[in-house]
């Protein structure tokens, strides 16, 4: 694990278990109050859904724990930049911080791309830090990937 906190260790263990599934290993864990309300790794293959991916789900899964739609004062540690889709779930869903691993230049939307939250249109936007595991996101992405490229030789 990472060793950075407990957080990121937790949605490292989520990635590593996607992987192991053959999902992209992307991991994400929703947290409020010092506790792990929700968590999730990609399953979009398992499910045939665009949509599940680990940040979806682990949102999903909290906002089912508490009986609600927002997560004011809830953090979201995830391995990788998420997307434009799961950015904007991210700010309807009030997440308080958003904690995460390695960058993605080709499909993020928070520091990449189209940078959602700091659009006008953006309704809400958290607090973001990044970088943290960023090596331990990274290599586990290049190993997933690099697997994928040998098996279709």
């Amino acid at each position: 694990m990472s060793g950075t906190n407990r957080f990121m260790d937790a949605a490292f263990a989520e990635a590593k278990q996607a992987g192991a599934r053959d999902e992209v290993p992307i991991g994400a864990v929703v947290v409020l109050d010092g506790e792990i309300i929700g968590r999730a790794g990609n399953s979009t293959r398992a499910g045939h859904d665009v949509t599940a991916h680990a940040e979806m789900a682990a949102i999903r899964m909290a906002c089912e724990a508490l009986g609600q739609e927002r997560l004011a004062g809830a953090d979201l540690y995830v391995t990788l930049e998420p997307c434009t889709m799961c950015a904007a779930a991210i700010s309807f869903a009030r997440i308080r911080r958003l904690y995460y691993g390695a960058n993605d230049p080709k499909g993020g939307a928070v520091e990449s791309g189209v940078r959602f939250f700091s659009q006008p249109t953006c309704h809400h936007a958290p607090d973001v830090y990044s970088g943290i595991g960023e090596r331990e996101a990274r290599d586990l992405l290049l190993e997933f990937f690099q697997g994928k490229r040998g098996e279709e030789r």
